[in-house]
């Protein structure tokens, strides 16, 4: 219900898994129902200084312009490579939230002791937290705990799963594809 009612406010979703067991899980559920999803390291701040995260993903947006205007061309090998780099690293963070224009109306965590900075941002923005819940973990951080193993592969992937159908099922408001659009990356010349 509580899924249905902030898509039904039309605010997005963020999913939220950085376990490496977790990761392919998180990414797919959140893709399948056009949602934002961070599955790589969770940056200090992501939700709190949110203006400084979209200039970071503006500057990927610059090198990817800056490529496709052909001004590589006019650029050195040493001066691509490093520019090469900071795209890769930016896209491997912000690949999942890239199109994500404000704070998201709730947040989903895989592991709430693992992310707990995610949720603790969360709370201080008062985003409602939705996060599966294990023995080792303290309910009273997350607005709807969802008991569960946290560490199982399919114990994640079937509350995740029913999350996203929650998600898909809200067909009042249109679904953000556009979030769901493969990455392609280039892989950075071995050259420098």
């Amino acid at each position: 219900d509580a899924v249905r009612r902030v898509r039904q406010q039309g605010r997005p979703v963020l999913f939220v898994g950085t376990k490496k067991t977790l990761k392919d899980c998180i990414k797919e559920e959140a893709t399948r129902c056009g949602m934002f999803y961070v599955t790589e390291r969770w940056l200090g701040g992501m939700l709190t200084n949110f203006p400084t995260v979209r200039k970071s993903i503006k500057r990927l947006e610059e090198i990817e312009k800056m490529e496709t205007d052909g001004v590589f061309k006019e650029l050195n090998k040493k001066e691509i490579l490093t520019l090469n780099k900071e795209r890769a690293k930016l896209e491997g963070i912000f690949s999942g939230i890239r199109h994500m224009k404000t704070l998201p109306g709730a947040l989903f965590v895989s592991d709430t002791e693992h992310e707990h900075i995610a949720v603790h941002e969360a709370n201080r923005l008062h985003i409602p937290v939705i996060g599966i819940v294990d023995s080792n973990s303290n309910p009273d951080q997350t607005t709807y705990p969802i008991p569960g193993n946290d560490d199982a592969l399919k114990s994640v992937s079937l509350i995740t799963r029913a999350i996203s159908d929650a998600i898909l099922n809200t067909t009042d408001i249109p679904v953000q594809i556009e979030t769901a659009t493969p990455v392609v990356t280039t892989p950075a010349t071995e050259e420098a």
